[in-house]
């Protein structure tokens, strides 16, 4: 309505104004005055209610850059979202300093701050430090350590140098030298002596002896400048970077003569001495220029039929070496900068060095020297393409979180309450006999518990190192099992050699750390073993048990229930296919076996606890079955894309994370489709395998088997006797080891992979076998029992958090009684070895001598073998290269 717009204002003025008609009174109306304006703006200001206060901003985590002068560091940090302090702030989360660190400022760091130096670094990054050294290590090790020049540390050594000068000189023999400041940097002070002689027994000053045939690259000399990253000292984890400077002089090389001694642009490779000479170039690309790249290094060396591999296993292999000499330097220190860090947790120090390494005509690597401030200057190109990315691949290895800081402060917070309320320990005189092995018990258990702890953060960090290495790899811990335990062994050598008062418990240490073989499931079943003996009130942990349980626990005869083959079988192509290789397996499979009508003792039950629902399968599953993917039909595969395809079609209109949560389970479904089939067809492959006897058919094997079983009261104590207290631990792991053996053969050709160790269901399957050798073989000797629960394998299952599926429960109770089969097989075999060695001496001491009655003949078959015959002929029970699997 015309009328709606009508405000108060308007009439009022209409009112004033004589003569005023309803036209102009409608248009004033209408139109509101400009004083009527202002006040409604003004009203409309003060109606916009005032913008919240912003929230104060959280702190990121800080970088305190002030110690160093290159800006590469700087650009890397803002680009990893660190906030760069303007001042020196101790607090920072990560501290870059170019100098010197001082003990001091290390001892004050708190853990979750990380600082760019170690203390005690400098045992290898001063010339003399790294020369002396290398010299004591040579002392016992020279094989291995011969990839330093010859050294000799003036004044002191300048006897010997001048005494070798003579026998050089006797045999007509010229050497070159050359003098370093041992503090010295860029090349500073460096000078060349062909006569030995001539040189000054000056102060703080080393000689070595120059290596006068080195590679050439273009008619030039040059060095390598390797970066190698230091992550933490206890242990000790060490990094290599995939790329480098190499670094040209820029006089072509000819050998040293007394004329051109004084031409440092040819014999030094420096690039603070070089970048001086008029034919220095600056290169446009990694190819040209006096500075390349070690990537363009590894390609010229492909080029001319040079072994690139050998010469990096070599480089590899020295700075490994070199490190280990600094070890026992940098762990003393470390732990007198930290003393109430516990061992294994996360280091506050990182070290960035700059090897610099020399290569010989027969690509031998020369070490020169080490720098412990490589500098991170960028007049380059490549020396920014390098650098940054070195940089910013050791930052993300360094792994600092936010949540450091206060994960620290609840940390310090428990610890103190620890140390309030922890109680005061009781005289060992005052305690009764059952209290001394509690107290046993509960400190083998608190070790178990930090062995665990120190497992699963050593595996925690490994993964998360694989999955940020970036363009780093870990030299050190080496995945070669053969090259790790060489390097624990020198570590162990140099330990005993630096620190010989303390070498004995550090080199049990080292052991302990750098070459444990426990995995987390093994120490898992040791701890629930410690709890069931603290709660049976026994003290089994100091206490050797020999010799068999009392006849309480003995084995009774049971009727087995029958076993059902509810699996079909492979396909004859595929078995051909993946038929196993001559000399793998000592047991027989078989297309089918009649079901014996006799019992045995000891059969298994079905366990209760174990579902038949299929849907009860364990949620986590191996990096194996995920790699099995790879190789599972075309049909799969291409089901799998489609119902991909057509979820992306209905779904059109969802976000991508919620098509992506669909086809990740969808991927895991078939994962798990594949992994119960493989289980399925690994089950079907145990229930047909077989003991085989050694000189007998299969019948006959079963045979055996049977009578023992049907006479089971007669041989049980001496079946016990035999496992329990004639065989020792090694020879019992023997008998577990021709069932394992086996078992691995056919999860390889089932599971179509060559390391299984990594495969969950293997993993199972080693708890199984551990269980069975636990208390030095009364967990195999339970087996025999049915009235035994405490000491059966299946507990193992009760006491984890790790779900098993049925067929999975069921390839471990047949696997059980293989071992079982195969105890008894092993005794028969020992049994009648030694009834034959026996008559074989009585037919060649007493020829007149009659033959035994057949009840003697049948009580001497039974009665087992001494442990010299059975070593003897023990051989005979293993699988060899002509043995075939039937």
């Amino acid at each position: 309505m015309w009328y709606s717009d009508v405000t108060l204002t308007s009439l009022t003025q209409y009112a004033r104004r004589p003569g005023a008609t309803q036209s102009s009174l409608l248009q004033s109306a209408r139109q509101p005055a400009p004083e009527e304006k202002r006040n409604t703006e003004t009203e409309e200001k003060k109606a916009v209610p005032a913008p919240k206060k912003k929230r104060k901003k959280k702190h990121g985590i800080t970088a305190n850059l002030s110690g160093t002068r290159y800006e590469v560091i700087r650009l890397v940090c803002e680009k990893c979202k660190f906030d760069i302090c303007k001042e020196d702030d101790p607090n920072s989360y990560l501290i870059w300093s170019d100098s010197f660190v001082s003990a001091d400022r290390i001892t004050e760091l708190k853990p979750f701050q990380r600082i760019n130096h170690f203390p005690g670094m400098v045992e290898v990054t001063r010339k003399d430090c790294l020369a002396r050294n290398m010299m004591k290590i040579q002392r016992h090790h020279a094989e291995e350590f011969n990839f330093v020049p010859k050294t000799w540390i003036l004044p002191a050594d300048h006897s010997l140098l001048q005494n070798y000068a003579k026998d050089l000189k006797a045999k007509k023999k010229y050497r070159t030298f050359i003098v370093k400041p041992a503090n010295g940097a860029q090349g500073h002070g460096i000078q060349l002596y062909r006569n030995a002689e001539k040189i000054p027994p000056s102060e703080h000053f080393i000689v070595q002896e120059y290596i006068d045939k080195p590679l050439l690259l273009e008619g030039y000399k040059f060095d390598l400048r390797i970066y190698v990253l230091v992550t933490s000292c206890d242990p000790l984890r060490i990094f290599i970077f995939n790329d480098g400077l190499v670094r040209m002089s820029t006089d072509k090389y000819v050998n040293p003569a007394d004329a051109n001694l004084s031409n440092l642009y040819m014999h030094l490779t420096n690039y603070s001495v070089n970048k001086h000479n008029e034919y220095y170039q600056k290169g446009d690309s990694v190819e040209t220029g006096s500075k390349r790249s070690i990537r363009y290094f590894n390609e010229y060396l492909r080029k001319n039929d040079f072994d690139t591999m050998l010469l990096w296993r070599r480089i590899y292999d020295m700075v490994v070496k070199t490190l280990l000499v600094a070890q026992p330097h940098l762990l003393h220190a470390y732990r007198m900068c930290r003393p109430g860090a516990p061992p294994g947790s996360d280091s506050v120090c990182f070290e960035v060095l700059g090897f610099d390494v020399l290569i010989d005509k027969k690509l031998n690597p020369w070490l020169l020297e080490i720098n412990r401030s490589p500098s991170f200057g960028t007049d380059e190109k490549i020396d920014f393409d390098i650098k940054s990315a070195l940089i910013e691949d050791t930052v993300r290895l360094l792994n600092i979180k936010l949540s450091d800081k206060r994960r620290n402060y609840f940390a310090q917070k428990a610890e103190a309450q620890k140390r309030l309320f922890r109680t005061t320990k009781r005289n060992e005189v005052d305690m009764s006999e059952l209290e001394k092995k509690r107290l046993n018990i509960e400190k083998r258990k608190e070790e178990l518990k930090e062995q665990l702890a120190r497992v699963r953060k050593a595996t925690a960090r490994e993964d998360f190192e694989n999955r940020n290495a970036g363009r780093f790899r870990r030299i050190f811990p080496s995945e070669d099992k053969l090259k790790q335990q060489k390097y624990v062994n020198i570590m162990s050598s140099i330990f005993g050699v630096v620190m010989s008062g303390r070498a004995p418990a550090m080199q049990k240490e080292i052991q302990k750390v750098y070459n444990n073989q426990w995995r987390e499931e093994d120490i898992l079943d040791m701890i629930a073993e410690c709890e069931a003996d603290e709660k049976d009130g026994k003290g089994g942990v100091n206490k050797v048990q020999r010799g068999p349980k009392p006849l309480s626990s003995m084995p009774m005869s049971v009727q087995s229930p029958p076993m059902e083959d509810e699996f079909e079988l492979e396909e004859e192509d595929e078995e051909a296919e993946y038929a196993s290789p001559p000399g793998s397996p000592s047991l027989n499979r078989r297309e089918s076996r009649p079901p014996s009508t006799k019992s045995r003792p000891g059969s298994l039950r079905p366990d209760s606890r174990v579902s038949n629902d299929t849907s009860s399968l364990c949620n986590s599953r191996p990096n194996s079955g995920v790699s099995s993917m790879r190789s599972r039909p075309t049909s799969n595969m291409s089901a799998m894309n489609s119902r991909s395809k057509s979820l992306s079609r209905i779904n059109g209109k969802q976000s991508i994370l919620q098509r992506s949560i669909i086809d990740d389970n969808f991927l895991i479904t078939v994962v798990k489709e594949r992994e119960d089939e493989l289980t399925k067809k690994t089950l079907q492959a145990l229930n047909d395998m077989r003991i085989k006897f050694p000189g007998k058919t299969d019948q006959e094997a079963e045979l055996i088997l049977d009578t023992l079983h049907e006479n089971w009261k007669f041989h049980k104590p001496r079946i016990a006797s035999y496992w329990l207290v004639k065989l020792d631990s090694i020879k019992r792991r023997k008998v577990i080891d021709i069932v394992r053996s086996n078992v691995r053969a056919v999860l390889q050709r089932i599971w179509r992979i060559s390391d299984v160790d990594n495969l969950r269901l293997y993993r199972i399957f080693t708890r199984v076998f551990n269980r069975l050798l636990w208390s030095h073989g009364q967990g195999l000797w339970n087996c025999f029992s049915t009235t035994s629960q405490n000491g059966s394998w299946e507990t193992i299952f009760s006491k984890s958090s790790e779900n098993i599926c049925e067929n999975e429960f069921n390839c471990c109770r047949r696997i059980v009684q293989l071992c079982r089969d195969c105890l008894l097989i092993v005794y028969q075999f020992a049994a009648e070895a030694k009834s034959t060695s026996q008559q074989n001496s009585e037919n060649t001491d007493l020829s007149s001598a009659g033959t035994l009655s057949s009840r003697d003949k049948s009580s001497t078959l039974m009665v087992p073998p001494n442990t010299q015959t059975l070593s003897q002929r023990y051989s005979k029970l293993y699988p060899r290269a002509d043995t075939t699997a039937t």
